[in-house]
């Protein structure tokens, strides 16, 4: 990441399509999120395919399920660092948590 680079933090790149997060890791994620739990979930064209609506993602639970099942459905990019993680849009929100 750009960013990560310029404020010279090493930074591990995890392509999520090619190792999606697993259960247990998603659930870490959820641990430290800043954000709504809701909000690692995109709102695209797969949303509208698989005819979901707000409900259906509204728990720790039902985001992990979703997530799991259809990875294509993770925001990106999540930041995550010792303690904490974000949604990092804007991308002025990485470079304040990575101290910038």
């Amino acid at each position: 990441m750009r960013i990560a680079e310029e404020l010279g933090v090493e930074a591990q790149i995890v392509l999520y399509l090619k190792t999606p997060p697993d259960a247990a890791t998603l659930r870490g994620i959820i641990a430290k999120l800043e954000d709504p739990v809701t909000d690692l979930v995109r709102r695209d064209s797969l949303w509208q395919k698989l005819g979901l609506a707000e409900s259906d993602a509204v728990s720790d639970d039902q985001v992990v399920d979703l997530l799991v099942r259809h990875k294509q459905l993770l925001q990106r990019p999540v930041v995550v660092t010792a303690d904490k993680a974000i949604i990092g849009r804007p991308k002025e929100r990485v470079r304040a948590l990575l101290g910038g």
